[in-house]
């Protein structure tokens, strides 16, 4: 019988800090800037501040990048316009350096975590610290079997809790969280669908490499028949997991849930992301207040998937791409956001005088010459 028991985290798990964030929108009401002008990025500024537990807030330091790869028999198909079975190839060229995740951390500083949760390889393919976590070789196909057992959803899911510990001992301040996978954008859109009562059609997208019409059908049947065996179990979400996840999704629900535990800020990227922390929503409702949407991936299951945790994405770049790119992009804005809350001054009694007198100065001279204010 297993020991895991996942209605603790709803007790483990804490919003943000209210008061903190109360705090950081008081400060912003006393910066020199008029309130509001900044837009969305005083949001994300108090909500960091509050993530943190910090006013003001600190800079991001130590973000890193953790990607969750795994293949997936319903790649057999035809619903990638990727072979079955080539998530390793992918895994290659990011470790190499060669993917546009590779390129971006360069760039702006951030590591790059890979972790092997089932790639269709040989365990020897990638050094020790990338396969340590492995469940298995490949994920069930789920439009007929189950992607996992019981044992291995478990397994996989501890190891998610694990990665998490892991980043959050060593000190990372914000992680961008990714997948690198074949057919993860199918699972994705079955636990999308299942979770949000809809039919496979409204959550089938064409994936990070485009597929054609004919794909796009193959995809939505998977789904469909997928959805099938999804429903009855919707009420255990490790069984949901097991039936028509995956161990790489299994992992990062268990990931997203435990860097809520450890109040660690996670960027989300695409539909696969968004499908494992909507389980993890259904886990733990408080969780995604520890999370960003990163981008729009252009996804139907993504924008599901963030409109049901009411979740705003930071960037509409069309990025499809996956392995964590697009919420990679979305980094400078959140330190942008953190630099202007930190270091921006706040007002003295010159500036308040402005503020406050600037405005009603102009229309007293309009008005004085008998005319109508004067158009901006």
């Amino acid at each position: 019988m297993s020991s895991l028991n996942l209605d603790d985290f709803t007790d483990l798990i804490e919003r943000p800090d209210g008061g903190v964030r109360r705090d950081a929108e008081a400060r912003r009401e006393r910066l020199v800037v008029p309130p509001g002008s900044l837009g969305r990025l005083d949001d994300l500024g108090e909500w960091l501040a509050a993530a943190q537990g910090s006013v003001p807030v600190r800079p991001v330091e130590r973000p890193r990048v953790v990607l969750f790869a795994g293949d997936h028999g319903v790649a057999e198909l035809g619903v990638s316009a990727r072979p079955a079975g080539s998530a390793a190839e992918l895994v290659r060229e990011i470790l190499a350096g060669g993917r546009p995740v590779g390129v971006l951390a360069r760039r702006l500083d951030v590591p790059v975590r890979v972790v092997d949760m089932a790639l269709d390889c040989a365990p020897d393919a990638f050094p020790a610290d990338v396969v340590r976590h492995r469940v298995r070789r490949g994920s069930g196909r789920i439009d007929v079997e189950d992607a996992l057992t019981p044992e291995e959803a478990e397994a996989a899911f501890r190891a998610g809790v694990a990665v998490a510990d892991e980043e959050a001992d060593s000190g990372t301040d914000l992680v961008v969280l990714g997948d690198v996978s074949v057919g993860g954008t199918t699972a994705a859109g079955v636990l999308v669908a299942a979770l949000c009562g809809t039919d496979a059609s409204v959550v089938t997208g064409r994936g990070g490499l485009a597929i054609d019409d004919l794909a796009w059908m193959r995809k939505c049947a998977a789904i469909r028949d997928a959805l099938r065996r999804a429903r009855p179990v919707l009420g255990d979400q490790l069984q949901l997991l097991a039936t028509v996840g995956g161990a790489d999704l299994a992992a990062m629900t268990g990931f997203l849930l435990q860097c809520a535990v450890r109040k660690v800020p996670v960027v989300l990227d695409g539909v696969v992301t968004a499908a494992c922390a909507l389980v993890g929503q259904r886990i733990a409702f408080r969780a995604p207040d520890w999370w960003l949407a990163g981008h729009s991936s252009g996804e139907p299951g993504q924008a599901k998937a963030l409109d049901r945790m009411a979740l705003e994405p930071l960037l509409d770049q069309g990025v499809r791409v996956g392995e964590g790119a697009g919420a990679l992009l979305a980094l400078p804005l959140v330190r942008a956001a953190a630099a202007l809350a930190a270091e921006l001054p706040e007002r003295t009694e010159e500036h308040g005088e402005e503020f406050a007198k600037e405005p009603a100065r102009d229309l007293a001279q309009d008005f004085a010459k008998g005319g109508e204010p004067a158009a901006e």
